[in-house]
């Protein structure tokens, strides 16, 4: 699950980490409102107002401006609040602004130069092990640093025995170029981050930048925080921080169903059972000539509510020109899926596209008889290739 800016500092705050201070607001007056009370709490004059979507790259499609003076927020709040912000992580269509986080201008004038860092907190799949990756180049595409200075990243690889050592967030902090208050702030900051990322059952917390103040200090001033949704069962109050709105529509009413669902760009809709089976279909269809598509798994209950709202939920999808449903009978009968596919062929009405049905394994046979049997044009299907076939002959 993923989570906006706001609400990823609300939890490295909660570990103690210091952060970029502001709040959210709704509306352009909620933005006023909440920049006085910063200025009363910070003493800041100037105000950060930034775009809240679940997307990076906010600052070059718009969605991050600096307000000089609290009687430009509202006029930089209207601006950024309600409109279409397009960047390079989203689609064309880009995402609607429904929020905006106004914060302090930590940017100010001091003894020393500031300075931009990169760091994030997740799980290095090929070891096994949780890392730190960071780099003295902050405020920039990691992806592009990576590519172009390759040579400037950093990783610091946690032993799950020991958890994060005292002389590894010091070697980060050297690795950074620093020294005096600021390395020992950033010894502190690592530590701290670290402590949240396992607090929170995160996959990813990422901070860019980090912010070497003029006076020292150490603070995020970004979040990008991911929550793993298998342990959201422990953590109700993060749980509560979901926000649909920022999710495909499509995909939140599967899950409320109880479907894995997953919209793609192909023609192609899927109905399986199981991850492994579907991911077998989707790569069947492409050598058949097709193009999944969606991903989608009804679990091993697939019972005729469910295989209705299944194929409800793929022909919302304009660019289905057939559906394909591959059911290995294991846990859930065939006949069973079978009959719930016949239900809801006859309470859907007109259904425009083809259906191909292939079922192996418990009372596939019987299965195989109540399609042929129930009048549909519904093609069945025995084998894998065979039902691929004829995908590749009805699209």
């Amino acid at each position: 699950m993923n989570l906006h800016e706001y609400q990823g500092k609300e939890i490295l705050a909660g570990y103690g980490v210091r952060i970029q201070r502001g709040k959210v607001a709704q509306t352009p007056a909620e933005a006023v409102e909440v920049a006085k009370q910063l200025t009363e709490e910070t003493g800041t004059s100037w105000y950060v107002v930034k775009a809240q979507v679940h997307a990076g790259g906010r600052g070059k499609g718009g969605g991050v401006k600096l307000a000089k003076g609290i009687d430009k927020v509202e006029e930089v709040a209207n601006s950024i609040i309600g409109m279409q912000l397009v960047t390079p992580q989203t689609s064309a269509e880009g995402k609607k602004v429904h929020q905006v986080l106004v914060a302090e201008d930590v940017y100010y004038p001091g003894e020393s130069e500031t300075s931009e860092f990169y760091m994030s907190v997740l799980l290095n799949r090929a070891t096994g092990r949780n890392m730190i990756m960071y780099s003295t180049e902050g405020g920039m595409d990691i992806e592009t640093v990576a590519e172009e200075t390759p040579h400037l990243i950093f990783t610091e690889e946690i032993d799950p025995t020991v958890g994060l050592a005292g002389f590894q967030a010091r070697k980060i902090a050297f690795n950074l170029g620093l020294s005096g208050a600021a390395f020992k702030d950033m010894t502190k900051f690592v530590t701290a981050l670290y402590r949240a990322y396992e607090g929170a059952d995160a996959s990813l917390f990422e901070i860019n930048p980090v912010l070497k103040t003029s006076d020292d200090k150490i603070l995020a001033v970004d979040a990008k925080v991911t929550i793993d949704d298998n342990a959201l069962y422990r953590h109700k109050d993060i749980a509560e921080m979901r926000d649909t709105r920022e999710e495909d529509a499509t995909e939140v009413e599967a899950g409320e169903a109880g479907l894995n669902f997953v919209k793609l760009d192909g023609n192609v809709g899927c109905m399986v059972n199981g991850a492994g089976l579907a991911m077998a279909t989707m790569d069947i269809i492409k050598m058949a000539g097709g193009n999944p598509a969606n991903f989608l798994d009804v679990g091993g209950t697939a019972d005729a509510a469910r295989v209705e709202q299944a194929f409800r939920i793929i022909l919302r999808d304009e660019n289905v020109k057939a559906i394909l449903v591959n059911i290995f009978g294991g846990i859930v009968r065939c006949d069973r899926v079978a009959q719930g596919v016949v239900d809801a062929y006859k309470n859907m009405g007109t259904i425009n596209v083809p259906i191909i049905v292939r079922l192996q394994g418990t009372n596939a046979v019987e299965a195989k008889k109540l399609i042929d049997e129930s009048g549909l044009e519904v093609h069945s299907a025995i084998a894998l290739q065979e039902a691929a076939d004829l995908v590749q002959e009805l699209v």
